[in-house]
């Protein structure tokens, strides 16, 4: 129970410390909110000292931010959330509103995903289930492609070919269930493909523990043992689908954007933009209330599944030592990037050539030209330099500081849940608003949120693992904290944590990408991928292959990731052996322990 009091007062202290933060950004950043107000008005108003002080005396600047913030948090006990200081509305029902769309969209792409998953991993369930499988996962590159397709660059491709020239589904607004459709399937596909590689990679271990291969000799359905089998997958994955409802429901603005849903999202990021205050701290509220909500719910369905197992320590681990996937896949995959960027790099990027404007490939020009004649092979090629080694970077920070502060549930718990409330959109305009706009923004603002799912997933797989059956013997034989950690722990989360950091490696451009789409991001010319999108996409029926370029490299870079991921397997443990094999383990535990 005083754990519990002090996980909450730890939430509810950084709740706090992120809505006062923003609350006081124009005054921390030095800008003039009632000029930002202003232009968000009218663009068109001369901004004379009269103007910008009636507007300060109509929000009540001149009282100070600490005020503004006291009286905003003293209406939220009656539901006031104060009036927006653009249009002059109530912000809590304008809010709510954005929140049930949002919602909506988000429980039409959780099943989309959900059924993505199970397709990903359908072929691992049969062969499990009929005893044929070897340890190793069996999901294809299709998924990595699929998980790496932007969702802004699905949204666009769905809204234009099945919205608006085949008019199967509505492409544009948010009139009832129908206009759910190609949003939830923009958004859905791509997080059904992660969460589908994470289950493929947890399937092999549960149906080599003892209760599947019993219930394979005693004849059972092999249906029952695959239901079991995902069952049993599912404390480890439960923490990381919160993340992902959340995510779909705040992080969907370059969607709700394309389909003009007016979404949680989209409302946070347009207040942000305009300095809305009340309604920007309403949203992000919101957004922290709702990443608590989808936490506390995936930690109450992992104590009812494995709640006894995990207090007794009667789990077996399923991150056992297997050998290595083959790596012809990772070498086809990283010599045609490769090949790509080699052919790229010699050409120039910048050069303009308006008389072979949108041009079609050809052997000259393999990738075709953009709207200005620049080869688009030599920009995709130098935006790898740029997008590849960026996105490994941060990659490599989010997967340290993920897993060290995974081995810290009670204080990292809180925190990632409160971080992965704040979409990598709004984290990039707070970041300039206090940094200044730059090179360095994009990636602060995605590093920022990209450690997130990574501590989640440690803090998921130690406490499983901790339960392990050779753990608790372990323990039970004398051995101390550092070398259970040293020597079973870490051994055995850190390839699954290390495969899921590559899986969202491709995730991390897409978020510097989506950044770009948005505007937030790297700056024309410089050929970054998500720029070239962006540029390209009102391009995208007249010349195709302006768009299809940098994202089949996407969807490379994620077939890569997924193949390079295979071979990243746990090395069988020193203490593997068996007591009657190694008579000198017990005293070797006592001694280290």
């Amino acid at each position: 129970m005083r754990r519990q009091a002090a996980t909450f007062v730890w939430r509810a202290a950084l709740a706090a410390a992120l809505v006062c933060g923003i609350g006081l950004l124009p005054w921390l950043t030095r800008t003039d909110p009632a000029l930002t107000v202003l232009k968000a008005r009218s663009a068109d108003r001369d901004p004379t000292p009269e103007v910008l002080a009636d507007i300060r005396a109509q929000l009540g600047l001149g009282d100070g931010p600490l005020r503004l913030l006291g009286q905003w948090l003293g209406g939220l006990w009656r539901g006031d959330a104060g009036r927006s200081w653009i249009s002059g509305d109530e912000v809590t029902p304008a809010v709510l509103q954005a929140l049930g769309a949002s919602l909506l969209l988000m429980a039409v792409a959780l099943v989309v995903a959900v059924v993505t998953a199970g397709l990903v991993c359908a072929r691992t369930l049969r062969l499990g289930a009929h005893r044929r499988l070897d340890g190793r996962r069996t999901a294809g590159s299709g998924s990595a492609v699929l998980a790496a397709l932007p969702e802004f660059l699905t949204a666009s491709v769905l809204a234009t070919v099945v919205g608006v020239q085949l008019g199967w589904l509505p492409a544009l607004g948010w009139y009832g269930p129908q206009w759910t459709v190609l949003p939830a399937l923009a958004l859905g596909l791509p997080a059904g493909a992660v969460i589908g590689r994470l289950l493929d990679d947890l399937l092999p271990g549960a149906f080599a523990e003892p209760w599947a291969l019993a219930a394979a000799a005693r004849g059972l359905p092999g249906r029952s043992i695959a239901r079991q089998a995902v069952r049993r997958c599912l404390p480890g994955l439960l923490p990381n689908l919160g993340l992902f409802v959340v995510g779909l429901t705040g992080g969907s603005v370059a969607v709700e954007q394309i389909f003009d849903i007016p979404g949680l999202g989209r409302t946070t990021l347009q207040a942000a933009l305009a300095q809305d205050l009340p309604v920007l701290q309403a949203g992000t509220l919101l957004l922290v209330l709702l990443a608590a909500v989808a936490a506390g719910l995936a930690a109450l369905a992992t104590r009812r599944i494995a709640g006894p197992a995990l207090r007794d320590g009667a789990l077996s681990s399923l991150h056992r030592p297997q050998p290595p996937t083959r790596g012809i896949p990772t070498f086809v995959h990283g010599g045609l990037l490769t090949l790509v960027i080699a052919l790229g790099l010699p050409r120039d990027p910048l050069a303009l050539d308006t008389t072979r404007r949108l041009q079609p490939p050809s052997w000259t020009q393999p990738f075709g030209t953009d709207a200005l004649g620049r080869d688009m092979l030599a920009r995709v090629a130098h935006g790898a330099l740029d997008t590849l080694l960026l996105a490994l970077a941060i990659g490599i920070v989010a997967l340290v500081a993920g897993a060290l502060l995974g081995l810290v549930a009670r204080v990292s718990g809180p925190l990632v849940d409160t971080v992965n409330a704040v979409p990598p959109v709004l984290a990039a305009l707070l970041v300039t608003s206090v940094a200044g706009s730059g090179a360095a923004t994009p990636a602060l603002a995605v590093g920022v949120v990209a450690w997130a799912p990574l501590a989640a997933h440690t803090s998921a797989l130690l406490r499983q693992e901790r339960a392990a059956l050779h753990v608790t013997a372990t323990r039970g034989l004398g051995a101390g904290r550092w070398y259970l950690l040293r020597r079973e722990l870490l051994p055995a989360v850190l390839p699954p944590v290390t495969r899921h950091a590559l899986l969202r490696l491709p995730g991390i451009a897409l978020a510097l990408a989506s950044l770009a789409f948005l505007g937030l991001g790297a700056q024309p010319p410089s050929p970054e991928w998500g720029l070239l999108l962006a540029e390209n996409q009102p391009y995208a029926e007249r010349a195709p292959w302006a768009v299809l370029a940098p994202a089949a490299v996407l969807a490379l870079l994620g077939a890569l990731a997924v193949s390079a991921a295979g071979g990243i397997r746990r090395a069988r443990p020193r203490t593997s052996a068996t007591l009657a094999e190694r008579p000198s383990l017990t005293r070797e535990l006592v001694e280290t322990g």
